[in-house]
């Protein structure tokens, strides 16, 4: 018989739950026994009493530098945006064709994908949460749609289990919950946690694993109606004379276990990940181009930064043509809001204080790789009814993503082929040329659909270290550094305040970049009134 602590809470008893069953059996505990918890938003700030003819210099066009821009005028701030590209919007970018990219190192791809079809090489989903990136959606009229994030007619697939065969999510899903259940189911019944709680509450958290695991009266999983209607069929049932429905049969505990399959089925558990997500229709430029919209008499794009000067009284930007041409330029204002990656910013001449520039030199870049495909078919959808969603492969590409939009329509379909996330996969195929990560792409594909190789037509492959005005995916910090430089990041430095998703808890994703705009705008400008004040 187990043996527990004697004084063991509920609180204690959940978080076991967690760490042995994973975060779907802690929350069915959790609302079994009575807990739940939701966050808030507060909403943009509110700037007034601005001094007149106060001018701020935004460095940066993607959202964290929009935001800024956006707010900042509206508060009566006179501003001006120095961007990069051609283009605003940074990582929040989309790839469609006719659109030609040149990454570091000069290989060059024109993307050939149909006209409709696309890909978001940066961030490519919204969760629920976000608030901050939502309610500016609303407010410039981006039109959100539905992002499948858990699919449980995906696969999941391992080289090294099942003969190397993928399996369907669903079966993985509910035989690991399934099986989980009954051994919690036995553990409980075995009085192993009788002193932990009262008969109340067990007989509740018995009720919630029978639900949960999908498990008989008895409370066993195997072949029953209530462990089909989790993981499917053998024999659907049917109408008239079709065939008698037939219950499937589930996996071995064991051979799940040593598969390791059930560690990709909790990525739909976090809470970035759990429904409701979205996405803008169309692509996720449809969010940048809204801000655009907004500050686009604010832009100056084309715009290399390559000296940040600032004393007491003035902040002086110089700056040439992106591509190298024409003669160094020079943009003054009273305040600077500075929106450039870490990763570029290092290597510019900045005049900060040493806590700052330490800070700024510190932090490296997180390395990912996006990899689009287009086929001749949405064979995905025809051949196996995978409508939305994302399966998993402990192959280099980690994951294939299907979308999400136009549902059976005919013609070509275009799906993230790779979405490589730090580790060293990721680099590898940041080293490849962009054909070879495609053709890798399309291999390690094909071992999920055997369509892949017939069906291939096209792709496009970003690199995320080799994005030019990035050199990185998003600031990859760790605690302790956090703990030695995050506050000296974000300390407005004289006339100067950062802001991007590296100034954020929440970096890599368009709400870190967000809120740490609306919190360096909301202090730089109440040093600019205390500073009017005492001037």
């Amino acid at each position: 018989m187990m043996q527990m602590p004697p004084k063991f809470s509920k609180r204690q008893l959940l978080l076991s739950i967690g760490k042995t069953a994973g975060a779907a059996t802690m929350y069915q505990a959790m609302t079994a026994l009575g807990f739940a918890a939701e966050s808030d938003y507060k909403g943009s700030p509110q700037l007034t009493g601005a001094p007149k003819g106060t001018r701020v210099l935004v460095l940066g066009g993607g959202l964290a530098g929009m935001t800024a821009a956006y707010e900042l005028r509206k508060a009566g701030y006179a501003v001006r945006i120095l961007e990069y590209n051609p283009r605003a919007g940074g990582r929040c970018w989309t790839i469609r064709g006719g659109d030609v990219y040149t990454e570091l190192g000069g290989a060059t791809q024109k993307c050939a994908f149909d006209p409709g079809l696309y890909i978001n090489p940066g961030p490519w989903r919204i969760p629920y949460h976000h608030h901050a990136v939502l309610d500016y959606c609303k407010k410039f009229g981006v039109r959100l749609e539905p992002f499948i994030q858990v699919n449980y007619n995906a696969l999941v697939h391992s080289t090294k289990a099942f003969g190397g065969k993928p399996q369907i999510y669903r079966h993985v899903q509910a035989d690991f919950q399934g099986h989980t259940a009954e051994l919690l189911g036995k553990a409980i019944n075995a009085g192993a946690l009788d002193e932990q709680f009262v008969p109340e509450d067990r007989e509740k958290l018995l009720d919630a694993l029978t639900r949960w695991g999908g498990l008989t009266k008895d409370r066993t999983y195997g072949p029953s109606l209530q462990s089909s209607l989790f993981r499917g069929f053998e024999v659907a049932p049917g109408g008239g004379l079709m065939p008698a429905q037939k219950f499937s049969t589930p996996m071995d505990y064991k051979e799940l276990i040593a598969s390791g399959l059930w560690k990709r089925i909790s990525a739909g558990q976090d809470i970035e990940f759990q429904s409701s997500i979205f996405q803008p229709a169309g692509g996720m430029d449809m969010i940048s181009k809204a801000f655009e919209r907004e500050v686009k008499t604010l832009i100056r794009y084309n715009t290399k930064i390559v000296k940040i000067h600032q004393d007491d009284k003035k902040v002086r930007v110089t700056f040439k043509n992106s591509d190298g041409t024409g003669q160094e330029q020079t943009e003054t204002a009273d305040w600077c809001v500075c929106t450039i990656p870490l990763s570029i910013l290092s290597q510019i001449p900045l005049t900060v204080g040493p806590a700052m520039q330490a800070a700024i030199n510190a932090v490296p870049y997180g390395s990912s790789v996006k990899i689009g495909l287009q086929f001749k078919r949405r064979f995905w959808e025809q051949d196996e009814q995978i409508y939305g969603g994302i399966s998993y492969t402990d192959t280099p590409i980690q994951r294939i993503a299907y979308p999400n939009s136009d549902y059976g329509k005919p013609g070509k379909g275009v799906l993230l082929g790779a979405y490589l996330w730090e580790g060293v996969n990721a680099y590898e195929f940041t080293a490849m040329s962009p054909a070879q990560r495609i053709r890798k792409a399309v291999e390690y594909g094909n071992l999920l659909h055997e369509q892949y190789a017939r069906e291939f037509d096209n792709g496009v492959a970003v690199a995320w270290h080799r994005v030019p005005w990035v050199n990185g995916c998003y600031g990859h910090w760790t605690d302790p550094m956090r703990e030695k430089h995050y506050n000296n990041l974000c300390q407005i430095d004289n006339r100067i305040v950062l802001a991007g998703e590296h100034a954020s808890f929440i970096p890599a994703w368009m709400e870190g970049a967000v809120l740490s705009a609306l919190d360096a705008t909301e202090r730089l400008h109440q040093t600019i009134v205390a500073t009017a004040k005492t001037a």
